[in-house]
């Protein structure tokens, strides 16, 4: 499809998800990166009572 036909269906308000390859999307500034944190125990306890209360 050619963009001049995708901007005028997406212009529209008709859907152009078909059009798009969702397999490579990504979110720039989203990516994810590990960490290791050390916390006082008491700080462990008390997010884990309030994980509890919250339900997650």
């Amino acid at each position: 499809m050619k963009a001049e036909a995708f901007d005028q269906q997406f212009d529209q308000g008709e859907s152009v998800a078909e059009s798009l390859d969702l397999s490579r999307a990504s979110r720039p500034g989203h990516e994810l990166q590990a960490v290791t944190i050390d916390f006082p125990q008491w700080m462990l306890d008390s997010l884990e009572r309030e994980a509890r209360r919250l339900g997650v």
